[in-house]
């Protein structure tokens, strides 16, 4: 592994962000939307930057939000916006702009009491459960987070009035309209003081925790993970989810120790580096979880959330962290069999780049697999009408249905996952990583990797655009290719790049949303010598097709991998 030193090692000095010139950054930095990297860009996941390179500053936010405004007018949304805030340090600065420009238009906002922190997920939540007996009037909510992104980032995205990230057709408006916004200098844009927007007669404090904490029960057995007396370990990672746990052990009775419970600093010092040197606060990398590794054997079970707590890392004392793909295949084989009450027709929603393991584990099952798109946005309707009962990323990303069936969120979910993994341990008498070793000895073991490679913003938009006819080769890893996918078999979107499938592996390249860098994920139930002849073929196939595109003069033919556990 093509790692840096300083990986799992606890952060120096001099790798944290100055905070002051951070915010000092964000207000006096004005971006110039001729430039493409400081225009406003929506994601998988929203907006995201830094306001060192100008591409999250005062004048985004200002855009983006204007621009939210005038698509809840277009789209008739009239209900209260929730309003949600991770731990990063840009993520006060942008709430109190966004909050502003809300307003400054009139609309009712909610944001939390006391100035606490909101998890992605509570949002989600607190939407769904405002709408479910509104046909009008509806709820949507903005998530100020740039989820498990480095210290220096910041990060704005979009849930209209079905919970979930925004899809491709709002985010293109917003997009578009807030550039329209820049270019403009910022005309047609309103805010008032943030002292008057604090004080307005449209802004309201209500209590998230208490709320979604006390639904809890809603989708995960408490009482269940309670009688069975297990010691767990929680680290909130500095989060936003850093006040939730300690409740969610009092409310439910719980033993469940909470690491720093009280720590919120936003150069994050107290993290080990992750596999590049980078501080990245990221649940399901064994390098930045070191902290709750190294107390694996001080519990039954450990978990921790990323810093909006929407994604998950499993701990156990079998196995350690458990990658995220193994999780998912075990909360699956878990949860479509011991929640009675779900539909029997209710699928199982992975991405394309998500582990072969839940295919088979979903034939067993005899449930449908609903392949999609990387974004966790291809989920949201079927979470939300029920003919989904779990969605899932390989990033550790993942929601499921409420016990009796109905949607719980349609964002992506890291406390419920964790205490869902307490659950299957409580009930089970296994945790989950010793089921995992179950599953491999029924349908075989197999091994994952994720490379990078440098691509330029014009090999990205070419690989992107990919045909299956690009590809020439017949065979990978000497088995016959049986599948060249540039659409998800689930809802047949196109996925952004390729996925080849052979019968014992397979390989998905597609561009990054936010670097210059182009990713290719691969499985292999042979072994890590096939699964490493995988990977060397998926590079010759991604570097011969983007050379062979007569739009593309000048391709190196042969991209330096940087490799990521």
């Amino acid at each position: 592994m093509k790692t840096s030193p300083l990986a799992g090692q606890p952060v120096e000095p001099g790798m944290l962000v100055n905070v002051p010139r951070l915010i000092t950054a964000y207000y006096t930095e004005d971006p110039d939307p001729a430039v493409p990297a400081q225009r406003v860009a929506f994601g998988t996941s929203g907006h995201r930057g830094t306001a060192f390179n100008s591409s999250f500053n005062e004048g985004h936010i200002l855009a983006i939000t204007q621009a939210i405004c005038l698509y809840r007018k277009r789209r008739g949304t009239d209900g209260p916006l929730f309003l949600g805030i991770d731990t990063h340090a840009l993520s006060i600065p942008a709430y109190a702009t966004a909050l502003e420009v809300l307003a400054a238009n009139g609309v009712e906002v909610m944001i939390a009491a006391g100035g606490e922190y909101t998890p992605t997920p509570v949002i989600s939540h607190a939407i769904l459960t405002y709408n479910r007996v509104r046909k009008t009037g509806l709820a949507d909510g903005i998530v100020v987070t740039p989820s498990h992104n480095p210290p220096q980032d910041g990060g704005f995205k979009y849930n209209p009035a079905n919970g979930g990230p925004a899809d491709t057709v709002a985010t293109d408006w917003i997009e578009r309209k807030a550039n329209e916004l820049l270019e403009s200098r910022l005309v047609g844009v309103k805010r008032v003081p943030l002292a008057r927007a604090l004080n307005a007669s449209t802004t309201h404090r209500i209590d998230y925790l208490s709320a979604y904490i006390a639904d809890l029960g809603a989708v995960v057995e408490m009482d269940v993970i309670r009688d069975a007396k297990l010691s767990m370990g929680v680290d909130p990672l500095g989060g936003a989810g850093v006040h939730y746990w300690g409740r969610i052990a009092d409310r439910y009775g719980l033993s469940l120790a909470v690491i720093d419970d009280e720590v919120v600093d936003p150069t994050f010092r107290f993290m080990t580096a992750d596999w590049d040197g980078q501080i990245r606060m990221d649940p399901s990398s064994p390098y930045a979880m070191q902290r709750l590794i190294g107390m694996k054997d001080r519990f039954d079970l450990s978990f921790a959330c990323d810093t909006d707590h929407d994604r998950h890392g499993i701990v156990t004392p079998s196995g350690g962290l458990l990658p995220p793909n193994h999780y998912l295949s075990v909360a699956i084989f878990y949860l479509f069999k011991h929640r009675t009450k779900w539909r029997k027709e209710a699928a199982v929603g992975k991405t394309v780049v998500s582990s072969q393991m839940i295919d088979r584990v979903s034939a067993k099952l005899g449930r449908k697999l609903y392949e999609v798109p990387v974004g966790f946005k291809w989920f949201v309707d079927g979470l939300l009408d029920g003919s989904l009962g779990f969605g899932g990323e390989e990033s550790a990303g993942a929601s499921f249905a409420r016990l009796d069936g109905t949607v719980w969120t349609t964002d992506k979910d890291g406390i419920a996952p964790a205490l869902l993994a307490a659950e299957i341990t409580a009930r089970m008498g296994r945790d989950p990583g010793e089921i995992y070793h179950d599953l491999t000895r029924e349908f075989g073991e197999p091994t994952y990797d994720r490379v990078e490679a440098p691509a330029t913003p014009e090999q990205k938009e070419l690989l992107a655009k990919l045909s299956p006819q690009q590809v020439k080769l017949s065979e990978l890893a000497g088995e016959k290719i049986q599948t060249v996918l540039t659409h998800a078999p689930g809802n047949g979107a196109p996925i952004g790049g390729l996925r080849v499938v052979a019968e014992s592996g397979w390989f998905a390249a597609r561009p990054s949303g936010t670097e210059d860098i182009y990713k290719i994920y691969a499985e292999s139930f042979r072994g890590a010598d096939h699964l490493r002849r995988i990977l060397e073929e998926a590079q010759t196939i991604v570097t011969d097709a983007l050379a062979a595109s007569p739009q593309a003069p000048g391709i190196p033919s042969e991209p330096k991998l940087k490799e990521k556990p």
